[in-house]
């Protein structure tokens, strides 16, 4: 699989990740259009970092939303696709699994790009995957390893159901944040109980439907305003009744306003 999202600018474009060169770790890096993306998979591990702006990354575990400044990591052979409704620089560090040094394995999370790695990666952006052996450039690349651990996980990631039921209703949200009906309306519509919905929500997922709903409403806002769209549209587009509720809904998720985050973010 190449690095392929469309009509790159970057010169690391056209090269396969997976057959580029035999270093333990090396970044990539392109700007991007406005895409869908396919669904691939590498060998190697990847921590795809938004260098500016958002990305969202879905894999059959579930999908992350990826502002600037986050990254997700992607275990080795994770199928995964990276979608973003506008232009966005990609800058993607590959590590071969035995140098992986990141969360549980097999488990992808979005973490928290601290200003040291993120000037790292850019940096590293320049070696290629071909960089000398022993040299002041694997160095560098090193130290990103070392620094993997540290970063912090972030809480913007949705599961994906299996029930069929919940598939429905989790669908029914992605296609409407604002679809305001309650769990026992969308019993109706299952032809299922609500005491079993909210059992198999428990069981599936591991969160009520509450809290379910809550979640796709804050990757739906992340989404939103990474776009571009103003905090008051979004507020109501994601299902909330006035801003105010929205913004200490947001603050209770990330631990700021949406301003100061996306500010914060530079």
């Amino acid at each position: 699989m190449t690095f392929d999202m469309a009509n790159q600018t970057s010169g690391s474009a056209h090269l396969d990740p997976d057959a580029a060169g035999a270093r333990l770790a090396f970044v990539l890096d392109a700007a991007c259009p406005p895409t869908d993306g396919e669904v691939h998979q590498h060998r190697r591990a990847q921590l795809v970092h938004a260098a500016r702006g958002v990305l969202v990354v879905t894999t059959p575990e579930g999908r992350w939303v990826v502002p600037p400044e986050r990254a997700v990591w992607i275990p080795t052979r994770t199928p995964h696709r990276v979608a973003s409704r506008r232009p966005f620089h990609l800058r993607t560090l590959y590590v071969e699994p035995r140098a992986a040094p990141l969360v549980e394995p097999g488990r992808a999370r979005v973490v928290a790009v601290d200003r040291l790695v993120a000037e790292l990666l850019a940096v590293a952006a320049g070696f290629g995957p071909r960089y000398a052996r022993g040299g002041p450039e694997e160095r560098l690349v090193r130290v990103i390893l070392d620094r993997l651990p540290a970063l912090a996980v972030a809480p913007l990631h949705l599961p994906t159901p299996k029930v069929p039921a919940l598939v429905t209703i989790a669908r029914a949200l992605a296609d409407d944040p604002s679809d305001r009906r309650t769990l026992a309306d969308f019993a109706r519509a299952v032809g299922a109980t609500e005491r079993t919905l909210a059992r198999w929500f428990m069981a599936d997922v591991g969160m009520t439907f509450r809290a379910f709903r809550a979640q796709a409403r804050l990757l739906a806002a992340l989404e939103r305003l990474g776009a571009g769209e103003a905090v008051t549209r979004t507020a109501f587009e994601v299902g909330y009744a006035d801003v105010s509720s929205f913004i200490e809904a947001f603050k209770s998720a990330t631990g700021c306003t949406p301003a100061r985050y996306f500010s914060a973010e530079g």
